[in-house]
């Protein structure tokens, strides 16, 4: 059994990622929204995937954006950001109205990235 793939990467199924859980915690998060890192977050001890998405966070990023550059399941990034907002570190951008095409257009890419 290999740890990595063809490109030599470590392969860690999705569960690993999210204690075996496949709900997020936190309900309403849909692939566009926008979320942010809070202030103290990039000093918590977190780990992996959640200390990347704190990092990435540091400007405004939606959930598709978070998958793409993770490189994982939106399903996995969103239980994982479930858990960053019940803990405080990641906020949502409640962005009043309806979304600009232009974001629209960009998440679709993102998805289609991943």
């Amino acid at each position: 059994m290999s740890l990595h793939s063809g490109s030599e990467e470590p392969i860690v199924r999705p569960f690993m990622l999210t204690g075996g859980r496949t709900q997020p915690m936190q309900d309403g998060l849909r692939i566009e929204t926008q979320l942010y890192a809070a202030p103290a977050a990039l000093s918590a001890p977190l780990r992996f995937e959640a200390r990347r998405i704190v990092e990435l966070c540091q400007a405004p990023r939606s959930i598709a954006d978070l998958a793409s550059a993770l490189r994982v399941p939106l399903g996995v990034v969103r239980v994982i950001v479930a858990d960053l907002i019940t803990e405080g570190f990641v906020l949502v951008d409640q962005v009043p109205g309806e979304l600009s095409t232009t974001l629209i257009e960009r998440i679709r890419d993102r998805v289609r990235a991943i």
